[in-house]
């Protein structure tokens, strides 16, 4: 049976297995021409350089935590277990409910999982798979089960006159259940890697330690999320194929054993164009960006839940799982279903 290396611990991970996934996106439904009116762009211009045609956005009374509860349901029922079975919340974001305390406190007590360890990661857009690394050794150590869960709520930090960044981004929630069990599949290798020499290019300004918001931010429209779309996706473009290959290298496996491509949902001309460059000769790439959008860390676990309860996968098939996103950094697992 295959072990599941979680980069810089230097510990294998045996048997640590994803039991059942779950997604979650709010019921508005956001079309091209409602987001890029303020932008002064329109539906044909939206679908033409990103391939999205519409996204979700969270309601007024809905936050980040209300999000990933409902994804976390939705995967503890897939998996067959209740609260009390968990050992472990772990929430990827970059939009968390409040700066503190961390969206997983509040996600525990909607669940009733008095007691586990909650905890949040923020690696923007790779978060899920840091957090599914993060929880391995938690597993092994205090037995039960562990929710990794990924969800944002980008729609409150967009600037609506932004073309750039307010066509790209919807809300949603992703979840699993993993668990050190004989059944399921298998997580078999982890990479992380961050590039803090490239933190500039996804930001939000102000609202920090290093920049207080002020009303002087606040009318500066600092509280925005922001992006250098050129630099990113010359990262993206350039640097994503050499190091999918670098970790495939790493798993012992080659790019024709890769059954199916589970990536961040970014954009959808530019998963293209990086899926060609990559050439995984039998793999099927999966998306949900053209109806969803980017949903940051949840893009992830939302389109493997997708791809999943379209039996998508068979058994002893290889998915490879790739984040990337600010920071810069960039993320991978290898899963055998």
């Amino acid at each position: 049976m295959d072990d599941a290396t979680i980069l810089g611990t230097g510990s294998p991970i045996r048997d640590v297995r994803i039991l059942g996934t779950g997604a979650y996106v709010p019921a508005r439904i956001v079309s091209n021409d409602e987001v890029g009116a303020p932008a002064g762009v329109d539906d044909a211009w939206i679908t033409r350089k990103t391939a999205i045609r519409e996204r979700r956005w969270a309601a007024p009374d809905e936050a980040t935590s209300d999000l990933a509860t409902a994804a976390a349901r939705a995967a503890m029922k897939a998996a067959g277990i209740t609260a009390e079975q968990l050992s472990v919340i772990a929430v990827a974001t970059s939009t968390p409910d409040r700066p503190q305390p961390p969206t997983a406190a509040y996600v525990q007590q909607n669940l009733g999982a008095s007691g586990t360890a909650a905890f949040d990661v923020n690696a923007v857009c790779s978060g899920t798979v840091f957090a599914l690394s993060a929880v391995g050794s938690v597993i092994l150590r205090r037995g039960g089960h562990a929710l990794v869960i990924g969800a944002d709520v980008y729609s409150r930090i967009l600037n609506p006159a932004d073309r750039k960044t307010v066509i790209l981004f919807g809300d949603g929630a992703g979840a699993m259940v993993l668990g050190p069990t004989t059944r399921g599949p298998v997580v078999r290798h982890v990479s992380l890697q961050t590039f803090g020499e490239l933190s500039s290019l996804i930001r939000v300004p102000a609202g920090g330690s290093r920049d207080p918001l002020d009303r002087a931010g606040l009318d500066a429209g600092l509280q925005y999320f922001a992006m250098d779309g050129r630099e990113v996706r010359r990262f993206v473009v350039e640097q994503l194929p050499q190091l999918v290959k670098g970790f495939l290298h790493e798993a012992g496996v080659e790019a024709a054993d890769i059954g199916h491509f589970v990536p961040h949902q970014a954009n959808g001309v530019m998963l293209d164009e990086v899926f060609a460059d990559l050439q995984l000769p039998r793999a099927t790439m999966h998306r949900t960006v053209t109806t969803y959008g980017n949903t940051g860390a949840a893009s992830i676990p939302i389109t493997l839940d997708a791809a999943a309860r379209q039996g998508a996968f068979r058994p002893g098939e290889l998915v490879l799982l790739a984040g990337f996103g600010g920071g810069m950094a960039a993320s991978f697992a290898l899963v055998e279903w």
